[in-house]
């Protein structure tokens, strides 16, 4: 899947979310209800590392699937668009900016 695809698909979500809760005009609301679920995306990612590497517990286990794992990247990912839509991120120049200070850092090494 290239950037550009996975933008326009950020794009239709946000609008697809705003309309389904109805909280259109409060960005500030959005935002936070954004980061929040970033925050519970991660923790679903984070139990799925676990799980992945036999460190979970006994019962959480039982109900673990590698197929998942995958999965749970893909919403922090896509959460992290999304927060990132609903602030005005321009997702592709931020990332570009940010390998390219990485990029720097190894040239002083």
């Amino acid at each position: 899947m290239q950037l550009k695809e996975l933008q326009k698909f950020i794009k239709k979500e946000n609008l697809r979310l705003k309309k389904y809760y109805g909280n259109s005009n409060d960005e500030e609301k959005r935002i936070l209800v954004r980061t929040v679920k970033l925050t519970e995306e991660l923790g679903e990612l984070c139990d799925a590392v676990l799980s992945h590497n036999s460190l979970q517990r006994k019962d959480k286990m039982v109900k673990f699937d590698k197929n998942n794992l995958s999965e749970e990247f893909a919403d922090v990912v896509i959460t992290t668009l999304l927060l990132a839509e609903v602030m005005d991120v321009d997702i592709e120049k931020a990332l570009k900016d940010k390998i390219k200070k990485i990029n720097k850092r190894y040239k002083k090494v």
